[in-house]
């Protein structure tokens, strides 16, 4: 580029003026001429140093730039005036917005100025479907809700359809609320798995086998079939991971636990159940098996590092010894147990022992919401409570079982539940504007004990902007209500359930 400059310049005709004489005139206008020429040659070398820089930028998908990053990295480095390069559904940097700015341009920049920009959360136990039966039967015991309400409320109701509308339902309430992935355990989770990949979402997603006819599969030869086909399907993925899930050790055999067992042995699928929930479960299987649900389930072989156990609420120390020891993935419901009444889990001995225990909602019957942000500010205020300890389960641990230490959980911290080089792009926008927010000092106060579902703006998964600014991208919200407002009708009629006083 200089050597054509030069050229230019040494053919210029103004530049030519041999010998002729130089008058006062033309003494002005090559004077200004020249005066010219400097800024000229100054732009040209700023446009092509310009251009120069531009190609030395790495091109990227999306960028979200300006915001407080909080990473939930291995030194939980929370970066003011942070950025995010993303590529391929991954994350390719990490860092102060000038810092990308200056190496990454993007196709599509999201602006988070004054915003905090934090892990997707995760929902590590939930029945999803289960949203149509938001309300059904409320303050009981677990055993009567079960056998009295939701086992016969299933049994007229549940089809496929029925799955996959309340599967939207939840999906679009998880997704607003900042959940980007979450672990489910149901009947026809194959189309659960349509509906979640559809929708953008992540999810470890567990087909419910048992020992007696459910919806979908009559027996258990049936369920794990149906199982076999569901694992070949999805395995591999990007969005959904196959699960095979027997419900809980009082309602699988010996025989048929010990079948997904060597099921997950064979294909890699995780196990995905239900493990000491409530009191009367663990005096159950000491008088039945002469063992507690994990002592007998280790005995019989059950245990190992793809289990993913929700609840917990009923171990010794010694179970939560050998738990860390096998690897198992612990899913803490707070609001679910304490609304059955079910117990209180250990959760700050699991936190101290540096076992993998995530949060979750269980199903929307028992909750009666799939919001997680009220799961960590109850998790950390039941625990101080109940301990009477204000310092147990702070407000960092609450977040670090929303995010990563819930992807330790289901075995996937490889993958999710932190802001990383190299792992899946699950990032969620939270306003820090809102009234409730208003001022804050610590950044991890203020997402447990400050922040609600409302205050989430942007959710990203796997690189793709599936809810921007409040609106649903994926999903279409009011149809979703229309739906599920018909099945209301039809469970009412269904199963006699009183409603409201004037109904």
């Amino acid at each position: 580029m200089m050597r054509r400059i030069v050229s230019a310049f040494s053919v210029s005709p103004w530049l030519n003026i041999g010998s002729r004489k130089i008058t006062t005139e033309t003494r002005r206008t090559l004077r200004k001429q020249f005066l010219v020429v400097p800024l000229l040659f100054a732009l040209i070398v700023s446009a092509a140093s310009l251009m120069m820089a531009q190609r030395r930028k790495t091109t990227v998908d999306l960028i979200i730039r300006g915001g407080t990053v909080v990473t939930m990295d291995g030194t939980r480095r929370v970066i003011e005036d942070g950025g995010v390069a993303v590529k391929g559904g991954r994350i390719v940097a990490v860092s102060k917005t000038a810092d990308i700015d200056r190496n990454y341009a993007a196709r599509e920049v999201v602006n988070a100025n004054g915003k905090v920009i934090v892990p997707g959360l995760i929902n590590g136990h939930t029945h999803v479907p289960m949203t149509l039966f938001r309300g059904i039967a409320d303050d009981l015991d677990l055993q009567e809700w079960l056998t009295k309400y939701i086992f016969p409320a299933e049994a007229k109701n549940v089809t496929e359809d029925f799955v996959r509308v309340g599967t939207r339902l939840g999906l679009a309430e998880m997704i607003r609320s900042g959940t980007t992935t979450y672990c489910d355990m149901y009947y026809f989770e194959d189309a659960i798995a349509d509906e979640t990949f559809k929708a953008g979402m992540r999810g470890v997603l567990g087909e419910t086998v048992l020992d007696f006819p459910v919806a979908d599969n009559k027996t258990y030869e049936e369920g794990l079939a149906y199982v076999d086909r569901f694992v070949k399907k999805w395995q591999g993925n990007a969005l959904i991971v196959p699960a095979i899930a027997p419900h809980a050790p009082y309602t699988v055999s010996e025989d048929h636990l010990r079948a997904a067992r060597a099921f997950s042995d064979r294909t890699g699928a995780p196990i995905v159940t239900h493990i000491e929930e409530t009191k009367r479960e663990v005096d159950d299987s000491i008088k039945a098996k002469g063992a507690s649900p994990i002592v007998y389930l280790n005995r019989i072989g059950f245990l190992n590092n793809r289990v993913i156990a929700a609840h917990v609420v009923w171990p010794s120390e010694e179970e939560l010894g050998l738990l860390k020891q096998l690897g198992v993935g612990i899913v803490h419901n707070p609001q679910s147990n304490m609304k059955l009444a079910s117990g209180v889990a250990p959760v700050p001995e699991m936190l101290r022992n540096d076992l993998p225990v995530g949060l979750g909602t269980d199903g929307a019957a028992s909750n009666n919401d799939l919001n997680l942000w009220e799961e960590m500010d109850t998790a950390a205020k039941l625990h101080k409570v109940i301990s009477r300890d204000p310092k147990v389960v702070s407000a960092q641990e609450a977040f670090e079982m929303a995010t990563i230490r819930g992807a330790r959980a289901l075995h996937l911290d490889n993958e999710i539940g932190s802001i990383e080089k190299g792992k899946r792009a699950d990032l969620v926008i939270v306003d820090l504007d809102a009234l409730n927010q208003t001022p804050y000092y610590n950044i991890y106060s203020d997402l447990v004990y400050a922040t609600k579902a409302g205050d989430v703006l942007t959710v990203i998964i796997e690189g793709r902007v599936i809810m921007r600014d409040r609106r649903l991208l994926t999903l279409n919200e009011e149809a979703i209500k229309t739906e599920a407002r018909r099945y209301r009708e039809r469970i009412i009629r269904s199963v006699g359930v009183k409603t409201l006083p004037e109904d």
